[in-house]
């Protein structure tokens, strides 16, 4: 009877076997923590398609964050919620505006001891849910956005932010962002760039997170699912203009772009796990249909092994308390 030469099987006989064997893991400090403050709320307002995630009030903000810091997550990427908005989202550069504050309150709260991000995009701000400015005939004006852009990193940058995330998908913006963070004194701040953002239906929850008042699609400047290439040019770009980081999102469905930006890039590399991910694996979990905690792991190393450096999740703090807990 022949018997096998190589038995892979020993390196799986036990946890602890299993543990020195990984090839990929997980760690507090690779995690990002996605935060929405709503403005005018008086308490945090939980989000129906997003179950355990919330609008965030300033106070429960900046708990949130001193426990993100003490679970020492590498990160706090902030959202605002204003109560007005308009067409072009002049709030987002009102110094005392909701994203503003939010960012200069999350800072006087952790110091040094968290990374304070802040998304740049005007989508939450418009009162059309574009993320860039319209023109007469109700197209996104890449130029006259990027305008915008700039004064919103200086805003953001003043208001302490570690690092700034460009959304929108406009052509030059990390270029233009750049510029004016170096203009205005603020040399330090860094761009994470969401370099590869695809028009996704798996942004779905997100809308409800932010209000979005978005009719139509973004698919004039967000990219397209089926394309892959393109996806390198994009971040061939970013890293021309002076991205210090570079995203892909979503992250699940565009793991083979993921592995593609790793392969490419000479800076780190984030990945988005998005709101319908999330969701999806939420929901699954509630019918009884998969392992809750199982699935949410399984995700998270998925992405860790396509290549991310760092990954943004809604259950960043949940796993941090679960790698402390000898659970991972």
């Amino acid at each position: 009877m022949a018997f096998p030469t190589h038995r892979p099987r020993r390196l799986r006989q036990s946890a602890a076997m299993r543990r020195l064997a990984a090839e990929v893991r997980i760690h507090p400090a690779d995690l990002i923590l996605p935060a929405f403050i709503r403005e005018g709320a008086t308490d945090p307002v939980p989000l129906q398609s997003m179950p355990g995630v919330v609008q965030h009030t300033r106070d429960s903000l900046r708990a949130a964050a001193a426990e993100a810091a003490e679970l020492g997550l590498g990160g706090i990427m902030l959202f605002g919620v204003p109560e007005t908005r308009d067409a072009t989202g002049s709030a987002c550069l009102d110094p005392d505006g909701v994203l503003n504050d939010a960012i200069r309150a999350v800072k006087a709260e952790v110091g040094e001891s968290l990374v304070v991000m802040s998304d740049l995009c005007l989508d939450e701000f418009t009162d059309h849910g574009h993320c860039g400015v319209l023109t007469a005939d109700g197209a996104v004006d890449n130029d006259a956005t990027l305008e915008v852009y700039g004064r919103m990193g200086v805003a953001q940058a003043e208001a302490g932010a570690d690092m700034v995330g460009p959304s929108g998908m406009m052509d030059g913006q990390v270029a233009v962002i750049r510029q004016a963070l170096d203009d205005a004194g603020h040399q330090d701040t860094a761009i994470l760039a969401y370099a590869a953002k695809y028009s996704s239906a798996f942004y779905g929850p997100f809308r409800e997170a932010v209000d979005s008042q978005l009719t139509g699609d973004r698919k004039t400047y967000q990219m397209d699912p089926s394309n892959r290439r393109e996806a390198m040019l994009e971040v061939s770009l970013d890293l021309e203009e002076g991205a210090d980081m570079v995203m892909v999102k979503p992250a699940m469905s565009y793991l083979d772009i993921l592995r593609d930006v790793a392969e490419m890039s000479d800076v780190p590399v984030s990945a988005y796990q998005i709101s319908g991910e999330y969701a999806m694996i939420e929901a699954a979990a509630a019918n009884g249909w998969i392992d809750r905690d199982q699935a949410v792991i399984e995700s998270v190393l998925s992405i860790r092994r396509a290549g991310a450096d760092t990954v943004l999740t809604y259950w960043a703090g949940e796993l941090a308390r679960w790698i402390k807990e000898g659970r991972l």
